[in-house]
């Protein structure tokens, strides 16, 4: 009953920028948090963007001032625009309705040297 669906990612190189989407239905959208996440190959997948109910965002470490998380309510969409990207940021990313219990299949991001 809860769909989301990633898209936007792709090869960049190192420097440039990607926007991601993610369209979430099945759940209210306007009353839930939504978050991004991603996970490297044998790495834990980890929260690196996360934006309330009121437009309230929080930001991983490694991403803060590069990245920015915005919602559009009234189209049902998340969004993760990713300049300056390093190669560190490659990975898959996913979004979800926070806690983060449910999952779209993800989409690949890969920044190249």
């Amino acid at each position: 009953q809860v769909q989301l669906v990633e898209s936007g990612g792709g090869l960049v190189q190192a420097g440039g920028s990607l926007r991601l989407s993610c369209a979430a239905s099945g759940s209210i959208f306007s009353i839930n948090a939504m978050g991004w996440y991603r996970q490297a190959p044998g790495k834990q997948r980890e929260l690196v963007a996360a934006i309330t109910t009121g437009g309230m965002t929080n930001y991983a470490d490694s991403v803060k001032g590069r990245f920015t998380i915005s919602r559009d309510n009234a189209e049902n969409t998340v969004y993760l625009q990713m300049n300056s990207l390093r190669p560190e940021d490659t990975a898959v990313y996913y979004c979800t309705f926070l806690p983060g219990f449910h999952w779209g299949q993800g989409t690949q991001v890969t920044v190249s040297s």
